[in-house]
């Protein structure tokens, strides 16, 4: 499931991880919205509710975001998470694990602003447009919509009809992590 880009782990991170192997995970600190922008989630934020009803504060430190971005990556069972040095910090999705960009030229970058390339789209019933690619499933960033319709008008991408509660389960990622729970793949 690793894509060959997430093995791109910081030296650091991978040095931690080796000189203290077993430090506990942990849920509900990290989000992910469907702008691709990453929330801090503190006690007092978790205990308003899960990441929709209560995102957080929004990071804004440019160091910081994109070494979250660097060490971005999910684990066998479809959980997302950071790797902060030995410790995995998994990510609440707002919607999917993956933000496109896509340009004028219809190419498609992550969040993390990596190249991504298109292999189909879908929409769902709320006119939410949803490309796989080849570092998996992601939701087409708003700001880029007139990109993606003029993309669909040219008969480049042809999206399919899906439903949005079936997304996460479909492409098996999970959008609200919980490490205490052994289900495979839960929303």
């Amino acid at each position: 499931m690793v894509s060959t880009h997430l093995k791109n782990m910081d030296d650091i991170v991978q040095q931690a991880m080796a000189k203290w192997p077993n430090v506990p995970a942990c849920t509900g600190w990290l989000g992910l919205d469907a702008r691709g922008d990453w929330y801090m989630r503190d006690d007092r934020v978790q205990a308003m509710g899960n990441f929709l009803q209560s995102k957080g504060s929004k990071l804004t430190h440019e160091k910081l975001t994109q070494f979250i971005e660097r060490n971005y990556m999910p684990d066998e069972q479809g959980r997302w998470f950071f790797q902060n040095g030995p410790q995995r910090v998994f990510v609440e999705l707002e919607i999917t694990p993956w933000i496109w960009r896509v340009a004028e030229d219809f190419s498609v970058s992550s969040h993390t602003k990596i190249d991504a390339m298109v292999r189909s789209s879908f929409i769902d019933e709320n006119g939410m447009l949803y490309l796989l690619t080849n570092l998996g499933i992601g939701l087409v960033h708003t700001q880029d919509m007139w990109h993606a319709s003029v993309a669909i008008e040219n008969n480049r991408w042809k999206p399919i009809e899906i439903k949005s509660e079936i997304i996460a389960d479909q492409f098996k990622f999970v959008k609200s992590p919980n490490i205490n729970k052994h289900t495979k793949h839960q929303k």
